[in-house]
């Protein structure tokens, strides 16, 4: 998680979390906060003047030191962390009056809005956006392996409000399974970290399974089509058990 750049492009935000956003135990749940980051994202690039790009998520890592709180005013920064020869990271720093905080980076691949395709960014976007990458440089690599051949799966059905205006499944929603799965290990609290890897999309009518295993102190998840192929990849573990 890089810091703030000393160059370029900076952009905050500010909301404070509702009733909606919150577990039954009044934290910021992660579905929520990946919302936030969505919006704030959309916020930043429509304060520049390119609410007509296209993009999608390829991961995006989720750092919690402490969960904000119900009501918790929130400050939100983003910027611009590095790009790819198709792709951005955004970085978002999300900080709570009452001392909660988390950090994101999430990979954003930028499509032809016509085929969906990847496609390299445009020059208005190189010079808003790149001064604050600083150059760096960054990988659309995924990471987090494959699931085990006897991998336990139970059925995840897909909602019609999971859909976006995009017309597949939100990339929150992923964040809605990892709560299923922090609510089954209660022993994996913040300090935490939470990486999400996008494979596919999914459209109206996918079939989903969901299934995960737990190594100690992380917990690993995966959710499936109907044909066994991967959509998301998700590992939840301490911070400082890597």
């Amino acid at each position: 998680m890089v810091g703030l750049p000393a160059a370029g492009r900076t952009f905050t935000g500010r909301r404070r979390v509702r009733l909606g956003d919150c577990s039954p135990g009044g934290r910021l749940r992660l579905d929520a906060a990946a919302r936030y980051v969505q919006d704030l994202s959309d916020d930043d690039t429509r304060d520049a003047g390119l609410a007509q790009m296209t993009w999608v998520v390829r991961r995006t890592v989720i750092e919690v030191p402490q969960f904000p709180v119900y009501l918790d005013p929130l400050e939100m920064v983003t910027w611009c962390s590095g790009l790819g020869s198709r792709w951005a990271e955004r970085r978002v720093d999300i900080t709570g009056a009452s001392g909660g905080s988390m950090r994101s980076a999430t990979l954003w691949v930028h499509l032809d809005s016509e085929s969906l395709r990847p496609v390299p960014m445009s020059s208005a976007f190189d010079q808003i956006f790149v001064p604050s990458s600083l150059g760096r440089t960054i990988s659309s690599r995924l990471t987090l392996g494959s699931p085990p051949p006897d991998l336990e799966l139970a059925p995840w059905p897909v909602r019609f409000a999971d859909f976006d205006v995009m017309n597949h499944v939100n990339n929150a929603v992923a964040l809605v399974i990892v709560e299923e799965a922090l609510a089954q290990r209660r022993d994996l609290r913040a300090p935490m970290r939470v990486d999400v890897e996008y494979r596919s999309s999914i459209d109206r009518g996918t079939l989903l399974n969901v299934g995960g295993r737990s190594v100690d102190d992380r917990y690993d998840g995966w959710v499936l089509d109907g044909q066994g192929a991967v959509c998301i990849a998700f590992r939840i573990d301490l911070l400082g058990s890597r």
